[in-house]
């Protein structure tokens, strides 16, 4: 029977992005450069996104009437298989398959069984910090514990024999033998993980032969859905009105930024974290908005506004928050068929009872938004780590523009009270808990992504409203009908553009959006509730005592009071990869003030006495 395999068009940026390997129905595929793509694209509009990333435009993969993983025409196939080497689950013999092998709807056969038996992919690949991607050479490795003379003897490299020991268990039982006449040598793969002095390809299983470079990193053997095979660079923002406007800067105002004294150093330092401080002076000097700075930028560096910089020189994570914070926060917000906004509250304006009015003091401003439309990018990915060699999407770097899908949904937006979080903030044991997170992100290989989102520094408002957003999204699972998975969070906490907000949404590939289930939980007095639920749900964990009184634990250390059974998220709903949150922030503990902590007290308070 002539199988269908399919992957959403959603999928194709992420998880299933350029260089992502995956499983399906047991078998294994690796999603090819975008130079591989069919010319059948559909294209994604988001001028300012583009204009953040030096590209020209996005486009969607096609929309797939059939499979897209072993059709190989003339226009190109999205996705190839990988690893080549498969083998036998019957007779245990292993075969390198060719793309000439290939059978549109058919999964790889055995030949030498009757009847046919479907072969399985090997379980392990080789990745280097290059960000390349290849088939172990097993040959080699059954071969490897020869001496240089005796593998010279082998008269054949393609008789081989994935074996499976009966008295061993783990790795141990598992080996690669070769059959050639006269040879007989074999390894097992319990030590198979790790470096072996194998070459690195210098190239991905997408590339041709002619395409490959010189690659001296140390190749690292890994199981082919290992964690660090592959890391994507993911850019998402929202359509907002009025910001799509044309990005030719005024000639008086162009002026006074080339005049400026933060205008060198700008240019010296573009394309790094460090260029966010220069750019804010600039703005606060001038009143150049992002998109002047970076048309001045892509001019004074010699390059086309509308096409791609180099690997060197993109901004490999964008502030894209200004515009949304402003659109968010503006009295008379602009609309359109995909950006629908409309002012709510809490419903708490006469209540003078405890809690009630203590939540009501610490919340700002409620927006429900309607209808959002937010386009996803892929830029490009690294492997083994986040800040290893960048590998682009067009792995050729010939065109101009980068994978990209839109997607339709609808959030609730909302502000802290900025006099209370102000107060909240001079805390000194606030500070001091806030420091030392500082330092460990200072240390962390995950900084400059990280800071792109937390501003120059970190600071103690910023781990307060992203573990706030996460807490949130884990009630609001429980009572607007989306598990945690569909939830999203985007993160507005950089001080120095008086930032103090998170946005809760959902975002589907449907063209017709979400049905409405968030945007009921964000009118009165639902989501007043909903605050106080989460605050009495978040002053416990199962996992404390241990949990609140932790130092630090996750990736580098970079949470402190925040563990799966009261913080995490699955790592799609994360704009940080579920790193810098605490707890004890939003409802105190370890003798640091919470800012929810009063709402907490008097809820308690109030419980009491509702008992006696």
């Amino acid at each position: 029977m002539s199988r269908k395999l399919r992957v959403r068009q959603a999928q194709t940026v992420l998880p299933f992005g350029v260089g992502a390997v995956f499983d399906i129905q047991g078998e294994s595929f690796v999603a090819t450069g975008i130079g591989d793509w069919p010319r059948r694209r559909q294209p994604v509009d988001s001028p300012r996104l583009a204009s953040r990333l030096g590209v020209s435009g996005f486009f969607a993969a096609p929309a797939a009437a059939n499979e897209r993983f072993d059709n190989v025409d003339a226009a190109g196939a999205p996705y190839i298989r990988f690893p080549s080497w498969l083998f036998c689950g019957s007779c245990r013999r292993m075969v390198r398959w060719r793309i000439a092998d290939e059978k549109p709807g058919t999964p790889p056969r055995c030949a030498a069984c009757s009847p046919l038996r479907q072969l399985a992919p090997m379980r392990f690949v080789q990745i280097c910090a290059g960000g390349h991607l290849g088939d172990v050479d097993w040959w080699f490795w059954a071969h490897s514990r020869l001496a240089a003379t005796e593998r010279q003897q082998c008269s054949s490299r393609t008789h081989l024999r994935f074996k499976v020991a009966d008295r061993a268990a783990g790795l141990e039982a598992l080996a690669v033998a070769c059959t050639a006449k006269g040879c007989g040598a074999s390894r097992d793969l319990l030590d198979i993980l790790g470096t072996h002095g194998m070459r690195c390809s210098g190239r991905n299983p997408w590339q041709r032969t002619n395409e490959a470079v010189d690659c001296d990193k140390p190749v690292q053997i890994v199981q082919r859905t290992a964690g660090n095979l592959y890391y994507p660079v993911v850019h998402s923002a929202l359509d907002i009105p009025d910001a799509d406007t044309s990005t030719a800067p005024d000639g008086l105002l162009a002026e006074r930024v080339r005049a400026s004294d933060y205008w060198i150093p700008l240019c010296k330092v573009a394309g790094t974290s460090r260029a966010d401080i220069f750019r804010t002076m600039i703005q606060e000097d001038t009143g150049a908005d992002e998109v002047t700075l970076d048309a001045l930028l892509a001019e004074e560096m010699g390059l086309d506004h509308a096409a791609p910089t180099s690997e060197t020189t993109m901004v490999k994570h964008p502030d894209l928050s200004r515009e949304e914070w402003a659109a968010f926060t503006s009295p008379a917000p602009p609309a359109t068929r995909d950006f629908a906004l409309r002012e709510s509250t809490l419903g708490l304006g006469q209540e003078t009872a405890e809690p009630w009015a203590d939540l009501h003091r610490r919340i700002g401003r409620i927006v429900l938004a309607d209808r959002l439309r937010e386009v996803r990018a892929l830029s490009g990915f690294s492997r083994i780590s986040p800040d290893a060699t960048f590998v682009p999407a067009d792995t050729a770097r010939r065109l101009k523009w980068l994978p990209a899908v839109e997607v339709f949904g609808e959030g609730i937006f909302l502000t802290l009270d900025a006099t209370e979080l102000n107060n909240w903030e001079q805390d000194a044991q606030v500070q001091r808990r806030t420091t030392g997170m500082r330092a460990d992100l200072d240390r962390s290989f995950q900084k400059d992504r990280l800071v792109s989102l937390t501003g120059t520094t970190l600071s103690p408002r910023f781990v307060l409203l992203h573990t706030l957003a996460h807490l949130l999204i884990r009630q609001l699972s429980f009572e607007s009908g989306y598990t945690t998975a569909s939830l999203r969070e985007r993160i507005y906490a950089r001080p120095e553009h008086d930032q103090h907000g998170i946005l809760i949404y959902t975002a589907a590939g449907d063209a017709e959006g979400t049905l409405g289930g968030l945007v009921s939980q964000g009118a009165p007095p639902y989501l007043a509730e909903t605050l106080l639920r989460m605050t009495e749900a978040a002053a416990w964990c199962s996992a404390d005592p241990l949990c609140a009184e932790h130092t630090g634990q996750g990736f580098g250390n970079l949470n402190r009071a925040a563990c799966h059974a009261c913080a995490l998220l699955p790592e799609t709903s994360c704009e940080s990869g579920n790193a810098l949150l605490d707890r004890v922030l939003v409802v105190g503990g370890e003798n640091v003030p919470g800012y929810f902590e009063p709402l907490v007290s008097a809820a308690r308070a109030a419980a009491a006495a509702a008992l006696e």
